[in-house]
């Protein structure tokens, strides 16, 4: 089974290029993010002449995830427990919730697509919104674990974190000013690990990108940064047999400023191959 992770930046601009993608290299099941648009303004007939299924979590032009797959989708779920939500200038609990996590089961595989708060700077409401984000994020997941200990689960998506100095190579980025390298985000990205999931894809791709800003000729200089992640309970990454970042998804015309990450998994079939005997 083939697994990926897409912040697609918009997937009505990008149907066509996405589709042609999940084909080519042969995807079963893609978490996107950053849909950009409501269920019903998603351009699902292209996927559906595919041969996949979608399952779409958005309310506006901002935000939104989904998931494209082209096996059955069940445990459909649009916020994970005690998930904050955020208004400008708002402050307490109760606030309306954005369209920044999904989950669905694949098989006997729990996925998440995830679209981590920006954070916009270190003094904004929205960077404390995004730790708040993370903490439950990582509370929910920690206690899913502790309750399945051998479900095969992954928290996939856009993290909007670089947790070590060398997933980031942005001349704008100064730590103690930028988000996204602050000693704060990076510890919530590693509190997951103390929770018993792991970062699946860097043990096989230890270097590379994920995002380059469409400003200032950053993907010729290779001024990305890596943070677009997928993230494995121990039995998700016992299954793991191969992974890979498509570098190239950010080369030709409108491409998004992030690229597909995806994994290789060895899951046995329901069906049975022996020779049957009569």
């Amino acid at each position: 089974m083939r697994i990926a992770t897409w912040n697609v930046n918009s997937i009505r601009a990008r149907s066509r290029r996405v589709v042609d993608w999940l084909v080519r290299e042969d995807i079963d099941v893609l978490a996107m993010q950053e849909i950009k648009c409501k269920p019903e303004q998603f351009p699902a007939e292209a996927f559906e002449e595919a041969g996949y299924e979608l399952v779409i979590h958005g309310f506006s032009q901002w935000n939104g995830v989904a998931f494209a797959s082209r096996e059955p989708m069940t445990d459909v779920a649009t916020a994970f427990p005690a998930m904050p939500g955020f208004l400008k200038g708002e402050e307490g609990p109760g606030l309306p919730q954005e369209a920044r996590a999904l989950g669905v089961t694949v098989g006997d595989i729990r996925l998440w697509s995830l679209y981590v708060p920006n954070g916009r700077s270190l003094d904004d409401p929205h960077y404390v919104y995004k730790l708040d984000w993370l903490a439950r994020l990582e509370e929910h997941a920690r206690a899913e674990l502790a309750a399945h200990p051998q479900r095969a689960m992954a928290l996939m998506g856009d993290w909007n974190v670089a947790p070590f100095d060398s997933d980031q190579n942005v001349p704008g980025l100064v730590p103690g000013v930028s988000t996204h390298i602050s000693p704060p985000e990076r510890a919530a990205f590693h509190a997951f690990e103390t929770a018993g999931f792991t970062d699946v894809v860097r043990p096989i791709v230890p270097d590379g990108f994920t995002y380059w800003d469409y400003k200032q000729l950053a993907f010729p200089r290779n001024e990305g940064m890596r943070i677009d992640f997928i993230l494995g309970s121990p039995a998700f990454a016992d299954l793991v047999t191969d992974a890979s970042i498509h570098r190239n998804e950010r080369k030709g015309d409108a491409p998004s400023d992030h690229v597909p990450v995806v994994v290789d998994l060895e899951v046995a079939s329901d069906e049975d191959d022996r020779p049957m005997i009569f």
